[in-house]
């Protein structure tokens, strides 16, 4: 419902640090290589990459909550990680932006998904992952389902980050999403391709074009078929809103009541997107915490998105730069 007299964007930051987000799913780490290519390899046609800098950044869920915290919430992190080293070093990482880790559960039976770019000049030269996206078995379930009972009543909004590494199933969203209607939490979701069936009546879903594409099951070849998809989407899973990232075309929005709001992109430079989706559900948390409409939030996540794909690597949002773009925007 409308409110009669709109609030400006910049005004809905102001209560961001005052909003609790819970995000729930598959928890990762991004580790970049950066370096120079000066010559090819005399062993096979492939570049030689001269190492100047490695480090590791907080990827998946673990993103979703640093882009929370970096725009001024508050956050907890329900999710799964190997019992190995790079756990650790994700651990520490969490704790020092200020999210407590006790809703981080160590299993010995997987490893901590890691993904690693090479990066030259700018360029991704390669990209290896390692990971063990294999089921939870029934004991590790029970142990997420309790930390998430603990922790619903506590937030205002919930965030599921769907990467298809196995926290996100069938058993855990017939568990939660029941209790997340019932006690009129937010739900936003970050989805995953083969797992659309499960989202159904949540709040908002933030699926890219590929993946509505997926969902819908047909090409999306203009702006009719745009509206076709997310109209597709929102009637057949009974969602509140379905918010369509589009890259350099911007958003779509449809809403349960039939209305569908087309945003236009506003990045001046686009260096990376990887991440962006993190930011996306992150930010349209906050702002539906905050009171903020459907439109209104999507509009202030597209702001978030302008500025982060500015940004090479897994990046994260500030505040203040958010109240940049957007002042930039209303002036």
């Amino acid at each position: 419902m409308e409110r009669p007299t709109p609030i400006p964007l910049h005004d809905l930051l102001g209560q961001f640090p005052r909003r609790k987000i819970l995000v729930i799913g598959d928890i990762m780490v991004d580790e970049y290589i950066l370096g120079t290519v000066s010559r090819i390899s005399p062993e096979a046609p492939v570049p030689v990459v001269e190492v100047e800098e490695e480090g590791i950044r907080l990827g998946g869920a673990a993103n979703v909550v640093a882009n929370v915290r970096a725009l001024g919430g508050q956050a907890e992190l329900v999710g799964v990680v190997g019992a190995d080293a790079m756990a650790e070093r994700l651990i520490h990482e969490i704790e020092q932006i200020g999210v407590k880790a006790d809703g981080i559960i160590m299993d010995r039976s997987r490893r901590t998904t890691l993904k690693t770019r090479v990066v030259a000049r700018g360029q991704h030269v390669v990209r290896f992952d390692r990971e063990g996206p294999e089921a939870l078995d029934d004991g590790m379930c029970r142990r997420i389902e309790e930390l998430i009972h603990d922790r619903l009543d506590q937030v205002d909004a919930l965030i599921i980050s769907d990467y298809g590494k196995g926290v996100v199933n069938g058993r855990l969203l017939q568990e939660v999403l029941p209790l997340t209607r019932s006690r009129g939490v937010l739900t936003v979701v970050d989805p995953k391709i083969n797992h659309f069936g499960l989202y159904r009546q949540v709040s908002v879903l933030t699926p890219n074009r590929r993946e509505a594409e997926a969902a819908w099951g047909h090409p999306i070849r203009n702006e009719a078929e745009v509206v076709e998809a997310g109209r597709h989407l929102v009637d057949t899973l009974k969602v509140q809103a379905v918010l369509i990232t589009r890259g350099g075309k911007g958003m779509s929005l449809f809403e349960a009541d039939g209305r569908v709001s087309h945003i236009a992109a506003v990045a001046k430079e686009v260096f990376d997107v990887t991440g962006a989706g993190d930011t996306v559900v992150g930010t349209m948390a906050l702002a539906l915490g905050s009171k903020a409409t459907m439109v209104e939030a999507a509009q202030i996540s597209n702001y978030a998105a302008g500025v982060v794909v500015g940004k090479r690597g897994t990046a994260t949002v500030s505040l203040a730069e958010l109240k940049r773009s957007l002042g930039r925007k209303e002036e």
